[in-house]
């Protein structure tokens, strides 16, 4: 029998009124186990109670997700082994990073091999030439070349890696090749690398169906930061990185020499001011992705009947237990 459990401030399990920094306080990893392991006890003392049919109160639990659901799962394991016999976690992401781009060189890997990793670097470096020119008309221009609304080039440069990171994040998805079909085959030599990336961007808002009204509410970071109404993921996801571990999706900093794929616009700055913005005063400046680690990743060390998986072209790979080869 395989049971479904929802996550707290997702969904319909709500504890708060809202979604406001003084009630996404409650929102702790420590709290988010509790709930689980409280449905299990409850699944476990009167399972008459919580399911329709007969459940023995002796049946054992094997918890199991992928990507942040596999740490979940990872986690639940090691914190409550007398209530979780085991786990099965799938991709999890349970190392982090304040600053992760080792994300974006792991989906470099895969433009290399595909043959296209210097043109989307030098289509990169071609747009930030043009986003920090500080010439509005040139910045305009290649906003409407890309197809999108009127943005600062900081939250034009976050649409942008969204938008690719469609591909990115699921680069082989039921067979297809998204990052060849979407991504590599524009760079034909027929154009400029600059245009190959443009009309790559332009199919994939077509095909995604996207509006400007839609693209501006995805991309102005200025807009929504007191909208505290329930249901909204986004904002829960948001706090999650904010207070808990960071993980920012960042391009490789100058510091580092390694190519680029996104552009230098999308840093810690375009991050990290919006945690204030959003959440209040209270929020650190950095989240405390070493501390995090060493709790939660330090958990995991002597756990045991934990299974981990993770695919060969997963970009977050280097986040997991398995490391790359």
């Amino acid at each position: 029998m395989v049971v479904a459990v929802e996550h707290r401030f997702y969904g319909k399990s709500n504890p708060m009124p809202d979604l406001s920094g003084s009630s996404l306080k409650y929102h702790t990893i420590d709290n988010v186990l509790e709930d689980f392991a409280s449905f299990i006890r409850a699944a476990r003392s009167t399972p008459s109670d919580v399911f329709p049919f007969t459940v023995s109160p002796n049946s054992k639990i094997i918890f199991g997700g992928g990507s942040y659901a596999g740490a979940i799962a990872a986690w639940m394991r090691a914190k409550y082994p007398s209530l979780v016999d085991a786990a099965w976690a799938s991709s999890a992401v349970v190392q982090y990073r304040l600053e992760n781009y080792q994300l974006e060189q792991s989906w470099g890997k895969h433009l290399a091999a595909l043959g296209c990793a210097s043109e989307m670097n030098q289509a990169v470096n071609q747009l930030d030439d043009v986003l920090l020119s500080n010439n509005q008309t040139a910045i305009d221009e290649i906003q409407s070349l890309f197809g999108t609304p009127s943005l600062t080039p900081r939250d034009f440069a976050g649409l942008i890696t969204s938008l690719i990171g469609v591909d990115a994040m699921y680069p082989n998805f039921e067979g297809i090749d998204y990052t060849q079909s979407s991504v590599c085959s524009y760079f034909d030599g027929q154009r400029s690398n600059l245009d190959s990336f443009a009309q790559a961007v332009r199919d994939t808002i077509n095909n995604l169906g996207l509006t400007q009204q839609a693209m501006t509410q995805m991309a102005d970071t200025t807009l929504n930061w007191h909208n505290y109404a329930l249901g909204q993921s986004g904002r829960v996801w948001y706090y999650q990185e904010c207070a808990w571990y960071g993980n920012w999706q960042v391009t490789a900093p100058e510091s580092t020499g390694l190519a680029r794929y996104h552009s230098r616009l999308v840093d810690l700055t375009y991050y990290e001011p919006n945690c204030k913005n959003k959440f209040g005063s209270d929020m650190p400046e950095h989240a405390d992705s070493d501390g995090f680690n060493q709790k939660w990743f330090g958990m995991l060390k002597n756990a045991t009947n934990i299974y981990y998986t993770v695919g060969s072209l997963d970009l977050w790979r280097g986040s997991t237990v398995i490391p790359w080869d």
